[in-house]
């Protein structure tokens, strides 16, 4: 394995970064708690809640489903929020730059999924998985990378990028795996804004990626139904974990990500170096209502700082629900990594969720 010095030290300070910052919030957050029993549930916060249930994405306005709807008990598979019908569109994933030139980005508080990865340099990238809605204007959208792609084919997803490294375009053809790729030959699927200078105002759509996936004849139909995909979702335990109002992951300098709960939308808020992380479009905070960071295998592969990433596991991690953090076994199955306790699947809470995947040792 080749690595930069620089390339250490940006990991040494993300594994130390991350320890000092969950351990001082939970310090924070119990002594803010003083007066709870540290394994009560946060006040005003029911698993089992309609205001729960029906969290519209990025918003922290509730959206009470209709009668037809409840009784219907359709739900979307990917955040457990009510649909009214049964959803059999495949999931959309695409590759959302976060360069500091490309925030704040559009569309990230329509998905329903996101993964947040280390790319080369340190620096990170987001996967983000729609089928919930449909953003009018998605990205700026980058360069896949093998995890990514691997990422994308377990959710059966049609997978939306601009350029690759060799080895995930590799992959891609090695398993005929459906994509729109604008650096080669897709380029009428996206545009370029105008407010932005190169590769960071590169655009898509939903409508177009739609277009472009019936254009080219891939499969509308999702493989495998909601069913064997769906998070469990059956009201979490809110009653075990540790209150932990605030975490912190310290990527590097300009990628330092934090979540703080409030517990009146009963969402988690995101900021970015300590700022409201907001959608361009729309002006709204992003917010999740599952956060879990997931400890991983991280390997640098060359002088340009390309890496593999394990996204498969199992490994440890962190979930974050309700103001409650506890530890978890983190392992991807039937299409998306999940949370599991003592062998069993822990539920997640309707909503969009939110994966942070982490060097393993950053405890050292």
């Amino acid at each position: 394995m080749i690595r930069t010095r620089r390339n250490a030290a940006a990991s040494s300070r993300l594994r130390s970064g991350l320890l000092l910052a969950l351990a001082a919030s939970l310090l924070t957050a119990s002594a803010g708690c003083a007066a709870n029993k540290p394994d009560a549930a946060p006040p005003g916060v029911d698993a089992g809640s309609a205001a729960a249930v029906t969290q519209p994405h990025g918003s922290g306005e509730p959206n009470p489903p209709t009668a037809a709807q409840q009784s219907a008990g359709y739900r979307f598979p990917l955040t457990g929020l009510v649909s009214g019908k049964p959803v059999h569109d495949r999931p959309v994933v695409v590759m959302v730059e976060n360069a500091p030139q490309a925030r704040p980005q559009s569309g990230l508080d329509q998905a329903d999924l996101v993964y947040e990865i280390l790319a080369e340099g340190e620096i990170t990238r987001f996967v983000a998985v729609y089928q919930a809605q449909a953003p009018k204007i998605i990205g700026p959208v980058r360069s896949i990378r093998p995890y990514f792609v691997k990422l994308g084919e377990a959710l059966d997803g049609v997978i939306v990028h601009a350029g690759w490294s060799q080895d995930a375009m590799d992959l891609i053809a090695e398993h005929k795996l459906d994509h729109l790729d604008e650096v080669y030959g897709d380029s009428a699927y996206y545009w370029r804004s105008n407010d932005r200078k190169m590769p960071h105002n590169l655009y898509t759509s939903m409508e177009k990626i739609r277009q472009g996936a019936a254009n080219k004849q891939f499969r509308n139909e999702w493989n495998i139904q909601g069913a064997s995909y769906a998070f469990a979702f059956e009201k979490p335990q809110l009653s075990s974990g540790k209150p932990v109002t605030k975490a912190t992951i310290n990527y590097i300098r300009g990628y330092n990500v934090s979540y703080e709960y409030d517990s009146e939308i009963g969402l988690y808020k995101r900021f970015m170096e300590g700022k409201p992380h907001n959608d361009k479009e729309t002006g709204k905070q992003l917010t999740a209502a599952n956060i879990l960071v997931c400890e991983s295998k991280h390997q640098i592969l060359d002088n340009e700082g390309r890496r593999d990433v394990d996204v498969t596991g199992p490994g440890k991690g962190y979930l974050l629900q309700g103001g409650l953090m506890k530890e978890v076994t983190w392992e991807q199955k039937n299409g998306m990594i999940r949370a599991f306790s003592g062998g069993s699947e822990l539920a997640m809470l309707p909503g969009p969720t939110w994966v942070q995947v982490i060097p393993e040792d950053w405890r050292n």
